[in-house]
């Protein structure tokens, strides 16, 4: 049977039952008109990269992001990450600066996130795409019931996995984890708003780590 969605072949198999829900086909008319007829963030090619970059079977981190970013060149379907070359949104900025007081000192290259993909970060909008300049435009589409499916499946499939709940929206689609066998850590958004009240010393990065390493697993290079 052919794939109907280009996304990983580990992730076709663990979803597939969702592609072929009807919310699912009316949300793809959805989204390709929109790409045929505005400017439409990230590249199409880009929209399941988060599943693209991370396996299922490497899975060690969920890391729960909103909407993409909707400024030129800058969403690269990873949440919170920006393609090389692009200046740090000040949420990013924040983050690396926590992974810095975390003890992981290095300073990243680039602004691209797909190095932790890479080892097992799943790196997830709850929505996957987004009009140019209109935050939001996408959402209540499809996508948010689309991508709390992939949350069950791998709550359901997968154990000793990290789930990184940042701010009242990613803990609200991150409710439902089971937490007898799997690290949930909760924290503020790392967004300037609301990052001095609790996001700066939060110790999340240092506290995936120590889970993971705990259950044999590597830890992120972060």
């Amino acid at each position: 049977m052919q794939k109907s969605v280009h996304i990983a072949d580990d992730w076709y198999e663990l979803l597939k039952d969702e592609f072929e829900k009807p919310y699912f086909k009316e949300l793809t008319r959805f989204v390709e008109d929109e790409y045929c007829n505005r400017e439409i963030f990230p590249q199409a090619k880009d929209i399941f990269r988060a599943f693209d970059c991370c396996s299922v079977n490497n899975l060690k981190v969920v890391i729960l992001g909103q909407d993409p970013y909707h400024g030129a060149g800058q969403a690269n379907g990873l949440c919170f990450s920006v393609s090389p070359g692009i200046s740090y949104p000040p949420s990013l900025l924040n983050i690396f600066k926590e992974v810095a007081a975390c003890g992981y000192t290095q300073t990243p290259e680039n602004g691209d996130l797909g190095r932790w993909a890479e080892q097992g970060v799943l790196l997830l909008n709850s929505v996957l795409t987004v009009r140019s300049s209109e935050a939001a435009s996408h959402a209540g589409r499809g996508w948010e019931q689309f991508t709390d499916a992939v949350i069950s499946k791998i709550n359901e499939q997968c154990s000793g996995v990290v789930y990184m709940l940042w701010g009242s929206y990613a803990q609200r689609k991150g409710a439902f984890v089971d937490k007898s066998v799997n690290k949930v850590l909760i924290s503020v958004h790392p967004s300037p708003l609301s990052a001095y009240r609790g996001w700066f010393g939060n110790g999340q990065f240092r506290a995936a780590n120590d889970y993971l390493q705990s259950i044999d697993k590597n830890p992120i290079v972060w």
